[in-house]
């Protein structure tokens, strides 16, 4: 295992910017909490009367829950905290105005229109960071623009890629790593399984710094003389194109880019190339199961809110995700650093295997 200290209070708090302009949009553009300082409602009661479609909600209410400002009562419904019920007009004392001292500023004006539109309130021409978008041109197709993001993600892979590598299965078979960016978690899980192989699948201009990222951890690890030639660098949509076969997938801050309903097909297509007795592993951070934090992840939920078509997905919503594309469930999971963990799901032999 590494040395290197856990470096969450660095991410925590470069994401609460998030958190706090979902607070002051929930206060003051939204009205959360005047519209539920007379009685709770239940979670669809309280979209429909916001105008909040799925994801935006599942990313607000979690957050507000985390920062111990809403709860669930005993019958499932959202109401106010002894907390929350200040920022209601009707509190004395009231910090509503206290609060609204930066509801003008322009990030939390563009919190409360991605909220209530589910992303940009306009149409742009920019594509979404980390996603091959159809709407717009992808930045990870653009050289410049990929290589800034990637790099950008690589000190990240560097803490975690070992530490998730050692909670991995011991393999000599074939390691497919979607979208795998810089390759540091393929990399090291080849440096601790000898006989196996892998495959990078990323976007062309992410695979050539994953290939220089490759000759730079090969010279610091000498023991790695035989790790350049059991990698494969396969350009390619996840999404789209025909995934080789393997024996472990790793997806590793893949899922949480997409909304739910594209997780579940890239569950289906991870489970559909599976071997018999193969695994599929996610690495993320997740939220609790009952969707009320912990406050960490609401606020990386709410910056993937902003920067991705996804959000952060519990544990429980990524067992129905798994269990949907025909897996189970693994009943381990473990903790790396960061806020993230690792879990697992099985693809058992069949009748047709």
């Amino acid at each position: 295992m590494p040395l290197t200290p856990d470096l969450a209070p660095i991410t925590r708090h470069a994401r609460a910017v998030y958190s706090s302009r979902l607070l002051i949009a929930a206060v003051h553009h939204l009205h959360v909490f005047e519209t539920l300082a007379t009685h709770p409602l239940s979670l669809s009661e309280l979209r429909q009367r916001l105008g909040l479609s799925e994801r935006p909600a599942m990313v607000l209410f979690p957050a507000l829950c985390a920062m111990e400002m809403l709860k669930y009562d005993t019958e499932g419904r959202l109401q106010l905290t002894e907390v929350g019920h200040h920022l209601s007009r009707a509190a004395v004392p009231t910090l509503m105005d206290y609060v609204g001292l930066e509801k003008n500023d322009p990030g939390v004006i563009e919190m409360a229109e991605r909220l209530l539109h589910d992303g940009p309130k306009y149409a742009s021409t920019a594509g979404i960071a980390y996603v091959k978008d159809h709407e717009a041109p992808s930045p990870m197709d653009n050289p410049d623009e990929a290589r800034r993001l990637t790099l950008a993600l690589a000190g990240r892979a560097q803490c975690l890629a070992p530490i998730a590598a050692e909670f991995l299965p011991r393999h000599s078979g074939h390691l497919l790593d979607v979208a795998g960016g810089t390759g540091y978690f393929t990399y090291e899980w080849l440096l601790r399984n000898h006989e196996a192989t892998a495959t990078l699948l990323d976007r062309p201009s992410v695979l050539a710094v994953a290939a220089e990222t490759l000759e730079s951890f090969c010279k610091q690890h000498p023991e790695a003389t035989s790790l350049s030639q059991r990698v494969r660098f396969m350009p390619g949509d996840m999404l789209e194109d025909t995934l080789p076969s393997a024996d472990i997938i790793l997806a590793a801050s893949v899922f949480h880019d997409w909304p739910a309903y594209v997780c579940y097909t890239l569950a289906r297509r991870f489970a559909e190339v599976l071997r018999p007795e193969g695994e599929l592993w996610i690495h993320d951070a997740f939220l609790n199961d009952a969707l009320d934090g912990p406050l960490a992840v609401t606020d990386y939920s709410a910056q993937l809110f902003w920067v991705t078509k996804g959000r952060a997905y519990s544990r429980k919503e990524y067992r129905h995700m798994m269990e949907a594309a025909g897996l189970t469930p693994l009943p381990m999971q473990f903790a790396t650093q960061m806020d993230y963990g690792l879990i697992g799901a099985k693809k058992h032999f069949s009748k047709e295997d």
